[in-house]
This record gives structure tokens, C-alpha cells and sequence, in this order.
């Protein structure tokens, strides 16, 4: 029988966006812009961690955001009324997920005259396509909210193991759900030991403090 060719697709858009993306973080790199791909489910307080966390580096950092949805600008008009700073909606057209491709696109929307020290990508709310795709981030961080379950590390195995930092969200609720905070850090570092986790209630600010200095040393040390 006539041997056939065998194209891998998945595997070669794969490779053509990692190299893609390293070319954008090293241009970021040269410019001192630290950018942070932010992930989650929907539902899970993206875009209220952002605005506690943001008003509180006001004044400390020049801030931008790219909000990534399938359509509308509900998040952007959010972010932006909520705390001043430059925000600018990126439509996928249906896709789930940001490559780094979309990422540089938005980056080059964003029409601020002061270049910004941080750029947070909301991505788009999955726990699956987003973590499949590198951005072209500095670091990854998501946010897990506590009427997800504790579980979620051990169903979303990928997601928490290209995380850097995971926030844990909404734990004023934690009494009236079956969540274990001390098993959900071990499930998170059964897939990630080097991932830090840092539980905060963005409804109220408790433990927001703890993200926006870790955020904020992150841009340090990429500016060195």
C-alpha cells in the first residue's frame, strides 16, 4: 500500500505560536512591559479581582487592560468606569481562547501615549482552550472561585500546571460549600509545587492586598 503524508496540525500551529509568543515577550522585555495572562472560568470574579487589585497599584504602576470575550464590551466599559485606566475589548469571533498572535494585536490597540508598566489580559472565561495557548504572558495567573469546588486542580489538570499564581476566590462563602482550602492547595500543587495561592474575597478586598504586592514585585524584577 501507497505510504500517505501526515500532517500534524495541532502540533505545528502549536509550535508556530510558541515561537511567535517568546518574540513577543522578548520585545516586552525590551520595552519593561510585564504582561500577565489572567484565566478562569466564568463566574469566577475576574473582573472584580481586577478592579480591587488595580486600585491599588494606581499611582505605583501605569496600567492597561485587554478584556477578551466572544462579543461585547460589558467587561471594558467595567474595568475603565471603575478605575481610570486604559482598557480596550478584544473580540475573538467565537474562539475560546487568546493566542499570541490576538495578544499583539490588542497590544498594538492599546492608545495610551505612557508606555505601561503592566498589561493584565483577561482572557477569555475557560478552563480548558485558554491554558493550551501561550499568550505571550510574563506569567500566568488564574482565579478559582470556591462554589467551583476543590476539585477542580484534579479536572483541570493542565489549566493549574502553566499557572504561576492561583487565586482563590470568593471565600466569604466558603461556610456554605463543601470546599476544603487546605486540599485545594495540595490538589494546586500536586500540579504545580512552584505555583504560589493566595486566597482573597474581591467582593470585600480581604486578601487583594497580598495579589497586588505580589503583581507589583513581579513588574520589579522584570524591569531590573
Amino acid at each position: 500500500m501507497e505510504e500517505v503524508k501526515v500532517i500534524e496540525l495541532k502540533k505545528s500551529v502549536f509550535e508556530e505560536n510558541d515561537r511567535e509568543a517568546d518574540t513577543l515577550r522578548t520585545a516586552l522585555k525590551q520595552k519593561g512591559v510585564y504582561l500577565l495572562n489572567l484565566m478562569s472560568a466564568p463566574g469566577s470574579g475576574k473582573t472584580t479581582t481586577l478592579i480591587q487589585t488595580i486600585n491599588r497599584l494606581k499611582g505605583r504602576l501605569r496600567i492597561a487592560v485587554m478584556e477578551a470575550d466572544i462579543d461585547s464590551d460589558v467587561d471594558a466599559v467595567k474595568i475603565k468606569e471603575a478605575t481610570g485606566v486604559e482598557s480596550v475589548q478584544l473580540h475573538t469571533g467565537g474562539m475560546c481562547h487568546l493566542d499570541a498572535g490576538m495578544t499583539k494585536q490588542g497590544l498594538e490597540g492599546l492608545a495610551g501615549d505612557d508606555r505601561p508598566d503592566l498589561v493584565i489580559l483577561e482572557n477569555v472565561g475557560n478552563l480548558v482552550c485558554p491554558a493550551e495557548f501561550d499568550t505571550g504572558a510574563v506569567k500566568n495567573a488564574m482565579i478559582l472561585s470556591v462554589p467551583e469546588g476543590h476539585d477542580k486542580p484534579l479536572k483541570y489538570p493542565l489549566m493549574f500546571s502553566v499557572c504561576d499564581v492561583v487565586v482563590i476566590n470568593k471565600t466569604d462563602v466558603m461556610p456554605y460549600f463543601d470546599f476544603d482550602l487546605e486540599k485545594c492547595k495540595e490538589y494546586i500543587h500536586m500540579r504545580n509545587p512552584k505555583a504560589t495561592v493566595i486566597p482573597i474575597c474581591a467582593k470585600t478586598g480581604e486578601g487583594v492586598d497580598a495579589f497586588a504586592e505580589w503583581l507589583l514585585n513581579e513588574v520589579k524584577e522584570w524591569q531590573k
